[in-house]
């Protein structure tokens, strides 16, 4: 199957790295300056749900770290949530 260019994508389709560069490519055409003021507007929209996108699958990613905890003797004694959970 072949990928589908990050630019076409649904966002809630894309993987965390491939949302990660639509975003990096949106910033540096609104950074170029040469965007229209509409395409700009929405390139801003887009990459605002780009980044909320990135920034959910780091929450999800950081939910599933766990740490390990530490008995009296020091040694494992189990895992506990990543701190801030």
């Amino acid at each position: 199957m072949d990928a589908i260019p990050a630019q076409a994508a649904p966002i809630a389709e894309l993987s965390f790295e491939d949302a990660l560069r639509a975003l990096e490519d949106v910033v540096r055409r609104l950074e170029g300056g040469d965007v229209p003021l509409d395409e700009s507007i929405s390139l801003y929209e887009r990459g605002e749900e780009l980044r909320r996108h990135c920034q959910a699958r780091l929450d999800q990613a950081q939910a599933r770290i766990e740490s390990i905890v530490a008995g009296p003797d020091g040694r494992a004694a189990g895992t506990a949530p990543f701190p801030g959970e």
